[in-house]
């Protein structure tokens, strides 16, 4: 009896345990507002958990005289500072906050300090602050209240050049400042609109060359005179038919010229140099028919590196300033290239590099051996990248008979045999490009769900000739939603794919492209994720914040104009309901500058009033999209939850191998 009544404890111990097992939720944090999702099982956030692990790491700065760097990358919940003193080596890190640190810079005069970029909970609001390395101590040097960003140093010097909004809120003007002095802090610049931003400093430190973007596809350079302020324009007056653009202005080595990149005469970027005296341009990467993206010119003047993006995949190139002569550099492994520093020793170039079986991780070439070294391995969760799928570029004709292309992410179809759900996932932008980057979390989807993935690039895309990137500009919006109309018919030809189930996703202006696919093709998706979305572009242009409106109206149209408020009224997802009944998931952050988060707000308290399913997450603390990995994490849990329930609903997720 007594052994009986000791088994039917264990049996009731067993079964208490098990059940508390089964009831195990994750519990949202009190930063976190949910409506409408249901509680997240203990067990999904542990499936999804290694996927999650994954960091990045990215180059911010060469020390001066050593050959040693900082890079950003997280340890704990956001991207940091770190200092990296050999290839390999231990990431040091140098700043602890709750929010990201957007970039940093080493003190060019001696390296015994550096400037960072900080916001406070993803408002964008930036701040530039001084780390001083022998004791550790940190100055804010601006405000602590205005948008400050894009500091650049003047050769060998503690004097920064750099951007602020502080006198209007809204315009950019350019500041100078010594950064060991913060009491020297002027204003050099006073400009109207968002879009101006210092690019490089003349040898002897005495003129600076300003950017003054008006759209991704005009854009002038004016050189300021830092004594006067006086500022004279360098780049020919704009055409309205013909317009130009110029970034990545820099002055040669001899103050003679500036090196630059500019779309003048041409579809794509070109490297290009413009003689000062004579006002002549001389285009230095004619016969390659891609985007020259980055480049950077070393301390001695004699070299160029520079960045082409060919298809969605990065190329680095050497020039040699004095023959004009260049050629690729080989033995850097295939994958996209950003952040593209020279040393100041003009031998090391320094870049990231990410792929689908890669995170971003630094890299480093000597430019006289070409000897390739490793700075960082970021770690993936345990996970063997190795086997990550792989993308392949897919086409498809549009409406109007265009051919529009994407990367699709087939998973493994041994493992997942028959047609399999897709998932559409569009870019941002517009003025952006989906490359064939790390898909982080997204792999999850791939290779435990069985889930494709299909990252298109709609007219409006950067990367393919800024014809193309015009396409969707002004009265042409639609023409973008027709792109991924006619990417659900082409989803319907292919043996792999199961048109039935198809979910349309996307960030930013990816969002709003999701409300309005959701809105005008409802028929043939499954379910929809918006995250941080705009429902109605006229609501949008009103209410982002006053120093990117202007940028903003050359893109999607002045909603001031009566023509055109009616047309984006007329487009405007919000305005659609009555065609949005399949379960919607919006996801968005309080503090979000760019698009506000009541624009998602106003158009689910009208799909909750007609019954429309849907979910809606907010955070607290973010902006326009979740830097915080606790949060992104909790969202990612979310999105597994809705995909199952809306997505793979009825279908067997199970892999074959099991």
């Amino acid at each position: 009896m007594k052994r009986a009544a000791l088994l039917a404890v264990a049996a009731l111990a067993i079964s208490t345990a098990a059940r508390a097992q089964q009831d195990t939720f994750i519990k949202p944090g009190d930063n976190l507002v949910l409506e409408n999702i249901p509680q997240i099982p203990a067990s999904i956030a542990e499936q999804t958990a290694r996927y999650g692990e994954s960091r990045a790491a990215t180059l911010f700065s060469w020390h001066p005289t050593k050959r040693e760097m900082l890079i950003g990358t997280r340890f704990g919940d956001v991207q940091q500072v770190h200092w990296v003193k050999t290839p390999g080596g231990a990431r040091q890190q140098m700043t602890f906050y709750a929010d990201r640190v957007l970039g940093a810079q080493f003190n060019p005069k001696d390296g015994a300090s550096f400037l960072f970029q900080k916001d406070i909970g993803g408002g964008e609001w930036f701040q530039l602050y001084r780390y001083d390395a022998a004791n550790g101590d940190v100055t804010l040097l601006t405000d602590g209240k205005s948008r400050n960003l894009s500091p650049v140093f003047a050769h060998g010097d503690s004097l920064v050049a750099y951007t602020s909004t502080r006198r209007t809120s809204k315009d950019t003007d350019i500041w100078v400042m010594d950064t060991a002095d913060p009491k020297t802090d002027h204003l050099l610049l006073q400009v109207q609109g968002g879009g101006w931003a210092p690019e490089s400093w003349s040898p002897d430190n005495k003129q600076l060359i300003v950017g003054e973007n008006r759209s991704i596809n005009e854009s002038n350079l004016w050189l300021v005179d830092i004594a006067s302020g006086a500022k004279k324009q360098l780049t020919p007056p704009q055409q309205a038919e013909t317009q130009v653009s110029y970034t990545f202005a820099k002055f040669s080595k001899d103050g003679k010229g500036v090196y630059l990149t500019t779309d003048r005469d041409s579809e794509f970027q070109r490297l290009a140099y413009l003689d000062l005296a004579t006002a002549q341009f001389t285009y230095l990467t004619i016969p390659i028919p891609w985007d020259v993206e980055e480049f950077d010119l070393s301390e001695d003047g004699k070299t160029i590196a520079f960045v082409t993006n060919e298809n969605g995949i990065g190329k680095l190139y050497l020039l040699e300033t004095t023959t004009g002569k260049y050629h690729s550099v080989p033995g850097i492994p295939v994958g996209v290239i950003a952040d593209l520093h020279f040393h100041k020793n003009s031998r090391d170039v320094g870049f990231g590099i990410t792929s689908a079986h890669s995170p971003l991780d630094v890299y480093s070439v000597d430019t006289k051996t070409g000897k390739v070294d490793r700075w960082t391995q970021s770690e993936t969760g345990g996970l063997n990248t190795a086997n990550f799928v792989e993308p392949e570029l897919a086409s498809w004709k549009s409406f109007d008979g265009k051919e529009i292309t994407g990367f699709l992410y087939k998973p493994d179809a041994q493992k997942f045999p028959g047609k399999r759900p897709v998932i559409i996932d569009i870019h941002g932008g517009p003025e952006g490009q989906s490359r064939p980057r790390f898909l982080g979390q997204d792999n999850y989807l791939l290779n435990e769900l069985g889930i494709a993935l299909v990252f298109p690039n709609v007219r409006g895309s950067t990367g393919y000739g800024k014809t193309f990137s015009k396409l969707d500009n002004g009265f042409h919006r639609e023409d973008t939603y027709k792109d991924i109309n006619a990417l659900l018919d082409w989803i319907g030809t292919q043996s792999t794919l199961d048109a039935s189930r198809i979910m349309v996703s996307g960030g930013s202006y990816g969002g709003h492209m999701t409300w309005a696919v959701t809105a005008f093709y409802n028929d043939k998706i499954r379910c929809s994720f918006a995250e941080v979305g705009m429902s109605n572009l006229v609501t949008f242009l009103e209410h982002t914040e006053a120093y990117r409106r202007d940028l903003r109206r050359v893109e999607y149209g002045d909603e001031r104009d009566p023509a055109m408020h009616a047309y984006l009224e007329k487009i405007a997802p919000m305005n659609h309901l009555d065609s949005m009944h399949k379960p919607i998931l919006a996801v968005v952050g309080k503090n979000d500058p760019r698009v506000p988060w009541t624009e998602s707000r106003q158009i689910l308290d009208k799909l909750n009033a007609q019954g429309t399913s849907t979910w809606f997450l907010m955070a607290n603390d973010e902006g326009h999209g979740y830097a915080k990995k606790k949060n992104r994490d909790f969202l990612f849990n979310v999105e597994v939850m809705f995909v199952k329930k809306y997505l793979l609903d009825g279908l067997e997720t199970t892999s074959a191998a099991n």
